[in-house]
């Protein structure tokens, strides 16, 4: 099997989600959060466990821990883009701070729970930044009255694209702790663990490389893995394929008449076949004149 990349969410948690890793874990989430949520030392809450790989719902390998204080995290690397990503994000911080309290228990034991999602491609054009941060606040001064809501994005696509193949011009761009990990996520074949700048020895780079190297699947995590990476690509080249695509069958203009002078049954048929060949909800959106809301329906067959 080709190099294990660790954007794939199988990998990412056989490395970040495991006991013999918590390290690595924890100097992940420290390089994300505020100083006031740093920790010293985690809990997994639903740990990675090959016995238990088939009954794992793929689509959502997440990583789920608790600091000393009792503040919860969940960490997720998300492979392509879907539709309402960002409701599904709130969707599971809220699981998330809810799933705290027990039947009898006050609200006064729930503790902030902070939403880390990792994502491959680009969610907030918007921000020319990698790495965003969202809380609740007073729309007129800012306040943080609710101050229990936190969520982190990580573009893993703004930073690679910032930075060309050559190890050196990596390294420069790296200048915080988050910088190295999103580099190793997104360029760990160019790094040589035996041979790394000395301010990134401490960082658990080496440890995460030697991981990944070493890193082994059973035929049910390599299956799984497979169908991930094959996300990963159409991802990756979706939109550059189909436009190519469209122009040399020189079916762009009647793909687009078809959709907007059809019937609804052609058009919704036209619309499943688009889904079928990966093509993201927004590249339909733009083709169609569809909203994301209508494609969904479409999708679900409501």
């Amino acid at each position: 099997m080709e190099k294990i990349t660790p954007r794939v969410d199988i990998a990412f948690k056989k490395i970040f989600g495991v006991e013999e890793n918590k390290d690595l874990l924890i100097s992940l989430v420290n390089s994300i959060v505020s100083a006031d949520d740093q920790v010293s030392e985690i809990t997994l809450l639903n740990p990675y466990n090959p016995k238990n790989f088939k009954n794992d719902k793929l689509s959502i390998l997440d990583i789920k821990a608790k600091g000393v204080d009792g503040k919860r995290f969940n960490i997720e690397i998300q492979i392509s883009d879907e539709a309402d990503y960002n409701k599904r994000a709130l969707y599971y911080w809220a699981k998330l701070y809810t799933e705290q309290l027990k039947e009898s228990e006050d609200y006064g034991q729930l503790s902030k729970a902070i939403g880390i999602h990792i994502l491959n491609f680009t969610s907030i054009p918007e921000s020319d930044k990698y790495h965003n941060v969202f809380h609740i606040v007073e729309k007129d001064n800012g306040a943080r009255y609710f101050k229990d809501l936190e969520l982190h994005t990580i573009e893993l696509k703004k930073f690679a694209d910032a930075v060309t193949n050559d190890l050196s011009d990596v390294i420069a761009k790296i200048k915080t702790s988050l910088d190295i990990w999103v580099a190793f996520l997104t360029k760990y074949s160019l790094f040589d663990k035996d041979n790394l700048p000395e301010r990134l020895k401490k960082s658990g780079l080496k440890k995460a490389l030697n991981v990944l190297e070493v890193m082994n699947f059973s035929d049910a995590e390599k299956e799984g893995y497979d169908d991930h990476l094959k996300w990963l690509r159409i991802q990756t080249n979706t939109i550059k394929k189909y436009e190519q695509q469209a122009r040399d069958e020189g079916k762009a203009e009647g793909i687009v008449e078809g959709i907007v002078e059809g019937r609804t049954e052609e058009k919704h048929d036209m619309v499943k076949k688009m889904i079928q060949r990966g093509i993201t909800t927004d590249v339909i959106s733009e083709i169609t004149g569809l909203t994301c809301s209508e494609i969904g329906a479409i999708k679900t067959g409501h």
